[in-house]
């Protein structure tokens, strides 16, 4: 129990020499045999069965050809029968593929890996060859290869599910398939979801997230309107401004000059003085502006425009509406 070792010293045992150097009865007697068993197992005085953690065995299905294949009609038609192979094994197990590696042994010996990662437990065969199918561009057979291999490299439990009735009203649509096919073309990370973070430094208020991760139950600010675009850090603008709470006359921005015709704010920000102690004073104001053209920036003072410990006193441009 977790009692124990506080209680051991407690009663002045710093060191496992201490306690093993102690008579036995009288451990047992206000510890229980757990103790001194345990002491034993540690000294391997006693045995300890150790049961290894094992992992599962691998799903694979395989395929050996007599001719080398080499066409992609053909090698199109073998996954699609390695896929219900592998599928059906997935089934008797009760798994689903989150990974596929197909391998294809050229003739030559050069070993071809086409690596598919899916965001869900997934064993439907026709959207697992569809997306090896659209990979198939990427495999070189060159004289031709002799067998094809896929194993589902990595596999969570699926249990079966019920189909959704009709009296239950319009189901939520299952972008499942639509990510997997987006990833599989451009890259797991290039496809995500924004999340928010509870802090009030806007850069640090939003976080990438899987984009099927289930919600981390943070909610947007709902104060002050928020950009769509956040720039990934401020950038410097040159300005006309009248301090300490008027917004600017007009910004320059990347070398181009916009008049503000109309701005809104300011919205003050502290920094957060718990995770930074340059932050411990400082403050940001934040301006909503709209220049001639229609065009609105999030636009920012670093400092209260009075007190030089709050900040530089520069603007910035931050975020870009619309």
């Amino acid at each position: 129990p977790s009692a124990v070792p506080a209680a051991l010293r407690d009663l002045g045992f710093a060191r496992i020499g201490d306690l093993a150097a102690q008579p036995r009865a009288p451990l047992t007697r206000r510890f229980g045999p757990e103790l001194c068993r345990r002491l034993d197992q540690a000294l391997a005085r006693a045995p300890e069965p150790i049961e290894p953690l094992r992992p599962p065995e691998m799903v694979e299905a395989r395929r050996s050809f007599a001719e080398p294949i080499a066409a992609a009609e053909t090698i199109a038609r073998h996954i699609t029968l390695l896929v219900q192979s592998l599928c059906a094994t997935l089934g008797e197990r009760g798994l689903g593929a989150r990974r596929l590696d197909l391998l294809c042994h050229r003739i030559d010996n050069r070993i071809l890996c086409t690596r598919v990662g899916l965001a869900r437990p997934l064993r439907d065969p026709a959207r697992l060859a569809r997306l090896l199918c659209d990979r198939i561009e990427t495999i070189d057979p060159g004289l031709g290869i002799e067998t094809m291999a896929l194993a589902a490299t990595l596999a969570e439990p699926l249990a079966p599910q019920q189909a959704a009735s009709d009296l239950a009203g319009v189901p939520e649509p299952d972008l499942s398939g639509l990510i997997d096919t987006l990833a599989n073309r451009v890259g797991a990370g290039a496809i995500y979801r924004l999340a928010p973070v509870a802090s009030d430094v806007p850069e640090r208020s939003v976080r990438r997230i899987p984009a099927l991760a289930a919600d981390t139950g943070a909610g947007w600010p709902d104060h002050w309107p928020r950009p769509a675009r956040l720039l990934p850090r401020p950038e410097p603008i040159e300005t006309m401004a009248l301090l300490p709470d008027h917004p600017p006359r007009w910004i320059s921005w990347r070398g181009v000059r916009h008049s503000v015709r109309r701005a809104d704010g300011p919205e003050r920000v502290f920094g957060e003085w718990w995770k930074r102690d340059a932050e411990l004073a400082a403050v940001r104001d934040y301006f909503r502006i709209e220049d001639e053209s229609g065009a609105r920036f999030w636009i920012f003072r670093a400092g209260d425009g009075e007190d030089a410990a709050t900040g530089s006193h520069r603007w910035f441009m931050h975020g870009v509406f619309g």
